[in-house]
């Protein structure tokens, strides 16, 4: 990569200039600070002040593991060198973190592809709105999705090694993976996909009568063991100060012993697929009532369901709050409608969750409706909503059109494989949210970067 540095060294510097500007243009334009980032930021500030890593009550500090240690302590990093709560800081410092995932994929593009194709894909990545736009957004994406990338174009360079075993670059995968599940627990998506490719690909090469191919196998465990080495701490304090065993964070990021409403979630699972709803009806409950027009006409199979539906959003709205009883009426109506239709809630709900997540203009930090497409926003957000949703698919069929027609070197195999398990689990949650895709966003960049190759790829390490 140095050496591809040095010969388009203008290119290289005129497009980083053009990625820094797009990034300050959200920084100072649409900075997000958000409920989550107080969060974040509490928890750094109380584990700097106090030693402490807990949330701050009216009394005292509680110790919690509802996040994650990684942003935390990126934070109590920044806040301790440029001053507590110096959000700015923050967010200058994941531009430089972005504009480095850049050039990974600039450095993936080159092993898969050529030469030529790394200098588009980094033009692709500077330019991209969705990658600047989560810079300005005190939030775990940016680390998250360089974290991913890193993993994967070190798994990447591993594998396209003829000179010798790379351990230490496996190990470098290990703790690029690890680090990756200590900022949100669905990092562990990348573990399972990295490991499984190896299997797989053990399995099929077989150098010996009937023997998967032990290098493989080993890169494969030492990847499991360094990334899981990473998460010992974490998972030994939660023991020693929670009495939890919790390797990770709380599915619903909820306190221990705290109630959670799975009735009413799976309930919404039942007919949710757009983050309009997830807006409107998953997370006003519980503190706001719910419109139960903004219901979509999926969530009823019958005219009898329609009012029990009502009237369990109406029992709802006068507390406000879900009961372990309201919930129960919740799960025994998710139950109905599940029996009802077994293929509508485990193969269309989850597709029609996934295509939403791809193909929605990604917004959702940014002044424009999130439902734009009722066309009654103000001027400016409705075109900057119409314009970024043209942007993703242009990305979209980019990536699809450079799969279809271009030449890769072997092991995009491991891209594709995250991607789609990575799809496939964000079909089962009931919040699809368009920021959850954005750690996919890098191979989509990487494939539509394919459009432009003339050489044969280059796999120097």
């Amino acid at each position: 990569m140095r050496e591809t540095l040095g010969k388009h060294f203008r290119f290289f510097a005129l497009a980083t200039l053009a990625g820094i500007t797009l990034r300050l243009l959200f920084i100072f334009r649409f900075p997000g600070v958000t409920s989550d980032s107080f969060v974040y930021g509490d928890i750094a500030r109380n584990w700097l002040q106090h030693g402490i890593y807990g949330l701050s009550g009216v009394d005292e500090i509680s110790p919690t593991y509802i996040r994650l240690p990684g942003y935390p302590a990126f934070l109590a990093a920044v806040f301790a060198i440029f001053g507590m709560e110096h959000y700015r800081a923050v967010l200058v410092l994941q531009m430089f973190v972005d504009i480095g995932t850049c050039f990974l994929i600039a450095d993936l593009a080159r092993r898969l592809i050529s030469v030529r194709a790394a200098r588009f894909a980094f033009l692709l990545g500077v330019l991209c709105p969705f990658l600047a736009n989560y810079v300005a957004n005190a939030l775990t994406e940016t680390l998250e999705v360089f974290f991913t990338v890193l993993s994967l174009n070190l798994a990447v360079r591993a594998q396209g090694a003829v000179d010798a075993w790379p351990t230490r670059v496996w190990v470098g995968c290990g703790l690029a993976v690890g680090t990756a599940m200590l900022l949100r627990p669905d990092g562990a998506l990348l573990l399972v996909a990295i490991v499984g490719y190896l299997l797989v690909s053990s399995l099929l090469q077989r150098p010996r009568a009937g023997a998967p191919a032990p290098h493989l196998l080993r890169a494969g465990l030492i990847v499991i063991v360094v990334s899981l080495a990473s998460l010992v701490p974490w998972t030994l304090r939660n023991l020693r100060t929670l009495h939890e065993f919790q390797p990770l964070a709380p599915r619903y990021a909820n306190e221990e012993n705290a109630f959670v409403p799975r009735g009413f979630n799976r309930w919404v699972k039942t007919w949710i697929v757009d983050y309009a709803s997830v807006e409107d009806i998953y997370w006003a409950v519980p503190g706001n009532s719910v419109e139960a027009e903004k219901l979509p006409a999926r969530a009823f199979d019958s005219p009898g369901q329609r009012e029990q539906t009502l009237q369990l959003l109406e029992d709802y709205n006068d507390a406000r709050h879900v009961t372990p009883g309201l919930d129960a009426r919740f799960a025994a109506l998710a139950a109905e409608r599940v029996k009802h239709s077994r293929l509508r809630y485990y193969v269309g709900l989850p597709l029609l969750r996934i295509a939403d997540m791809w193909l929605r203009p990604r917004t959702e930090t940014l002044p424009s409706d999130t439902r734009w497409w009722n066309f009654d926003d103000d001027p400016e957000w409705l075109v900057l909503a119409v314009s970024l949703g043209i942007v993703n698919l242009a990305y979209v069929g980019a990536a699809f059109a450079g799969l279809v027609r271009g030449r890769f070197a072997p092991h995009l195999g491991l891209l594709l494989t995250f991607v789609i398990l990575r799809s496939a689990f964000l079909g089962t949650l009931e919040n699809p949210e368009p920021r959850y895709t954005l750690e996919c966003y890098p191979v989509l960049i990487v494939l539509a970067a394919a459009l432009f190759q003339s050489a044969t790829p280059d796999l120097k390490s």
